[in-house]
């Protein structure tokens, strides 16, 4: 038969029982007094006025490079096809609808940092500004570290940045960006 807290709390001497109350309720008063809000995070989210000019910076980082071998990666026609209807609805300005696209895409090829680019870039479309650093970040690990898809990754790095008004951490996206045009590798 088992003993029940609240009745084994009858058994004992009455100023022992007082104490171990005293002691329970002073505890549930601090607790009480120490929670707070959670301190306040940087706005990580938030609606994009120009969506279109934030994509035009990324893209134009990595247009026109002719400084190293770009490699495409092999995939399914499947996941080609997603691409392909992801890209038309970017065009479209169907951003959250090529976001949708390029998660299915995704779920084939987790690891491609095309499509991890790719997908940072709709994050930053709809200023999703953790995912959008997240993905370049995932993209940037796992890509070339130089070329036009490192250039994409530096520059929405740099975007987020700049939204955020982090000014440090966006000329050091900025000079990351000029080193993926280089010849030799950027340093890590």
């Amino acid at each position: 038969m088992s003993v029940r807290p609240i009745q084994a709390l009858a058994g004992w001497p009455g100023p022992r029982r007082r104490r171990l109350i005293a002691l329970l309720a002073a505890t549930l008063l601090l607790g009480a007094c120490a929670t707070s809000k959670p301190p306040r995070a940087a706005q990580s989210f938030a609606p994009v006025s120009n969506p279109s000019a934030l994509l035009a910076a990324v893209r134009q980082a990595g247009a026109h490079d002719n400084s190293v071998l770009q490699v495409h990666p092999l995939r399914s026609a499947g996941v080609s096809a997603l691409v392909a209807q992801a890209h038309a609805a970017a065009t479209q300005a169907d951003y959250a609808g090529a976001a949708r696209l390029l998660d299915r895409a995704l779920e084939f090829e987790p690891h491609a940092p095309d499509l991890l680019q790719a997908r940072a870039e709709m994050a930053l479309a709809q200023g999703d500004w953790t995912l959008a650093q997240q993905l370049a970040q995932q993209a940037l690990r796992r890509g070339p570290r130089f070329g036009a898809l490192c250039a994409r990754g530096w520059q929405t790095l740099a975007e987020v940045a700049r939204v955020q008004r982090d000014a440090a951490t966006q000329a050091q996206a900025e000079q990351r960006v000029a080193a993926c045009r280089r010849s030799d590798p950027p340093p890590e």
